[in-house]
């Protein structure tokens, strides 16, 4: 056996590392990929956290942009961006949806009372049969909604000052939605 011949194998597994680095490159962990992107988000009919005798459908989404958010009192990714959540709910008109995925409803609605709620509607996902047919990976995750109900940005992860910033308000305001005016903001360039 020649010297050359021992280097082979050393060879073949530096060229599986590198090709391994290139495809499986973890530069972009938020942004996995979604079938939903530019397409109409799913037909559901979920009841509601907080009033379990009603329903919304994906028509209640309809004719204004909404921002829809897949959260659970499980995650702890899920706490550190709830204040974030609170305070674009308090400074926008946006409409914001939370879907609360494979969690216990009693659980939920303790965790709202005691963090506050920034949701218009929160869905039971108990199931997690609505996540499955969002493509939802895990918790938390966030869904941009155009007027039309379709799916035009997916965040994987949380929501804190710096992505509402730089990635989703420029998207909202693409779609025609504004922060309301806040003193915050009225003392803002």
């Amino acid at each position: 056996m020649s010297r050359v011949s021992l280097y082979i194998p050393l060879g073949v597994f530096a060229v599986i590392m590198g090709l391994g680095y290139i495809g499986f490159d973890l530069g972009a962990r938020d942004e996995l990929p979604s079938a939903l992107i530019n397409k109409p988000f799913p037909e559901f009919s979920a009841r509601l956290l907080e009033d379990p005798d009603r329903a919304i459908t994906r028509a209640d989404l309809l004719g204004r942009p909404a921002m829809v958010n897949v959260w659970a009192t499980w995650c702890p990714t899920c706490l550190s961006e709830h204040e974030e959540l609170m305070r674009i709910a308090r400074d926008t008109d946006i409409v914001i949806v939370g879907v609360n995925y494979k969690d216990r409803p009693a659980k939920a609605l303790q965790w709202l009372a005691q963090y506050g709620n920034p949701y218009d509607w929160v869905l039971d996902d108990r199931d997690g049969l609505l996540g499955i047919e969002m493509g939802v990976y895990g918790a938390p995750e966030t869904f941009l909604l155009n007027a039309a109900g379709e799916v035009v940005y997916k965040r994987v992860g949380d929501v804190n000052p710096r992505i509402w910033r730089d990635e989703l308000e420029p998207r909202f305001r693409q779609l025609g939605v504004t922060q309301s005016a806040t003193p915050e903001s009225q003392n803002s360039p």
